[in-house]
């Protein structure tokens, strides 16, 4: 998987997702619940797994935060450390952070791997390690790409649904059924509980990451600024409504490390 990853991230530019305004809507979304979580923690220790390309870790570097890397892709790697920010960066996998001792981080940040990891059991290894790592009361942000943006988006919207059906890349249920070669992975709010459960963080808050962005990428494209941000305003403001968890192609589930 290590091979094909490098591969597609070769060619596919993170940097520039995260920039468009679809990815813009997910980059201040998971920002301000960012900074809700470290308000009163100044100079706190971050880390970053699955940092790619070090969008999020040079930006809260840049803050003033304390904040370390891990990426397991060399050419994203590269590109954050051209940077020249103040982030410590490693190359390393989400399933094992040994390097670390626990409790050692105020805040992990896991806004990659989950994309990539197809079995349950790494799931939760993933954030089991992240959990390790943790101070006690410290809190871990995971994003989880979900199976309904899949499905409506390249199932139907791109008419492979009966092609995906009949290879068995989609069940009788409509749930992707992804493998390695496949790179992304696709949950339902059901499969995120299961990991929460499975490592045995307590849960603060679920939220729609992009809500409805990715949906209308052309239209976000053709708004005026003012119109934008009204848009922007319209998302933070619905973000957290449950009838719209899911949908969305990201979902941040909010976790906490309490006392075992």
């Amino acid at each position: 998987m290590t091979i094909e990853l490098e591969k597609y991230y070769n060619k596919f530019c993170e940097e520039k997702r995260l920039t468009r305004r679809h990815g813009q809507v997910e980059f201040i979304t998971s920002m301000r619940y960012i900074h809700k979580y470290l308000e009163g923690k100044e100079g706190a220790r971050i880390l970053d797994v699955g940092a790619g390309t070090g969008r999020y870790s040079v930006a809260l570097a840049e803050e003033g935060y304390d904040v370390t890397a891990i990426e397991l892709v060399k050419y994203n790697l590269g590109i954050l450390k051209s940077k020249g920010s103040n982030v410590k960066a490693y190359q390393g996998t989400a399933l094992n952070l040994s390097r670390f001792p626990e409790n050692t981080f105020d805040m992990v940040l896991v806004f990659g791997p989950m994309y990539h990891l197809y079995t349950m059991e790494d799931k939760i290894k993933a954030l089991s390690e992240a959990k390790r790592v943790v101070k006690r009361d410290g809190i871990i942000l995971v994003a989880y790409c979900m199976n309904e943006y899949s499905i409506l988006t390249y199932g139907f919207k791109e008419n492979h649904i009966e092609e995906s059906i009949q290879n068995g890349k989609v069940n009788e249920k409509f749930h992707v059924v992804s493998k390695a070669e496949d790179l992304y992975d696709y949950v339902r709010i059901e499969d995120i509980n299961a990991v929460r459960k499975g490592a045995g963080l307590e849960r603060i808050q679920l939220i729609s990451a992009d809500g409805p962005a990715n949906y209308m990428r052309s239209i976000l494209n053709a708004m005026t600024p003012e119109t934008f941000e009204l848009f922007i305003q319209y998302h933070l403001s619905t973000c957290e409504r449950p009838e719209l968890l899911g949908a969305g192609a990201h979902t941040l589930d909010i976790l906490r490390k309490t006392d075992e």
